[in-house]
């Protein structure tokens, strides 16, 4: 029996480097790219069986190139994406511009079906680039190619993940968390083994022309992550509401550095509730369901991050 080839964007990613491991037990074959060959490359060959993966090195979205891996694949995995932009334009090239080439590719070539991963909230974050930018993507996407799966996740989380691994590390460092709009803002957390496994069986079943909609098993507040943040690394912090033109002029900020802590748009993003919405279907309609929570994930790797490490007794909480 032929394995059937996958063809997977954005293979270096904390998900890609998941997907792959499993994709690669259940007998697919991988055409993962990647950027930079050398740097990730070690990493990425790690996670397959031997001769189940096949890495290939990309620049700059060649289209040719991109037409040539197209050709060979029966299904096609993009899990590219941006949370800010490095210059002007780049949030549509990432996330509309590409996602249209791919599509427009899988439809040339009548592939088995394209799974694009984007995110939950875009409908109603009108005012953000990125949103915009993510929405703009799915509707190529839909127009170019039928047999199209867009799966719109919340918050994914893991010790490989920019989120919980970032907040962990700037509570051990100061004594103050800004909060923006409250802390009201609600999420549904997803961890990455449950949104691969998702993958997975949208790989493997019949689902074809479908959006998605991700989510973990529980509902947290902004407050409430990072007080869950909080207690598994054994601090106390002040968490201070900022009013809106301070959370402004912060944001204007953090945005200057290499990697910014939080942008302009990333704070009209907080704006919105990232959890279903009801106008889609979700994985738990779908038998889907996900069991992992998230202190109890986050206790597996928090210790990284805690004064005295694995071993240290979680309920000295130090200042």
């Amino acid at each position: 029996m032929k394995h059937k080839e996958i063809l997977v964007f954005g293979a270096s990613g904390q998900i890609g480097r998941n997907l792959i491991r499993k994709l690669s037990k259940n007998n697919y074959k991988i055409i993962a790219l990647t950027r930079n060959i050398h740097r990730t490359g070690y990493i990425l060959k790690t996670q397959a069986n031997p001769g189940y993966l096949e890495l290939v090195e990309i620049n700059n979205f060649n289209s040719d190139k991109i037409e040539s891996l197209m050709k060979r694949c029966s299904i096609c995995i993009n899990l590219i994406g941006i949370l800010f932009e490095k210059k002007k334009g780049h949030f549509n090239q990432i996330h509309t511009d590409l996602p249209n080439l791919i599509s427009h590719l899988a439809n040339k070539f009548n592939i088995e079906k394209l799974i694009h991963l984007s995110a939950l909230g875009i409908e109603e974050a009108s005012d953000s680039l990125y949103a915009k930018s993510k929405l703009e993507g799915e509707k190529k996407i839909v127009k170019n190619f039928s047999n199209s799966i867009i799966l719109r996740p919340s918050i994914v989380y893991s010790i490989d993940d920019n989120f919980t691994t970032r907040f962990m590390k700037l509570l051990g460092m100061f004594p103050i968390m800004p909060i923006y709009y409250n802390g009201k803002t609600k999420f549904s957390p997803i961890h990455v083994s449950d949104i691969v496994n998702i993958i997975c069986k949208m790989v493997e079943n019949k689902n074809k022309s479908l959006i998605l909609e991700c989510v973990g098993p529980e509902v947290l507040s902004f407050r409430d992550i990072i007080k869950i943040l909080l207690n598994s690394i054994n601090k106390k912090r002040l968490l201070l509401p900022l009013p809106m033109p301070i959370a402004n002029i912060s944001a204007k900020i953090l945005q200057l550095f290499p990697q910014p802590l939080l942008t302009e748009d990333q704070l009209k993003l907080l704006k919105y509730d990232n959890i279903k919405t009801g106008n889609y279907k979700n994985n738990i309609d779908l038998k889907l369901g996900t069991k992992k929570k998230f202190k109890d994930e986050i206790e597996k790797y928090s210790y990284n991050w805690r004064a005295g490490g694995q071993f240290s007794n979680i309920n000295d909480v130090v200042n």
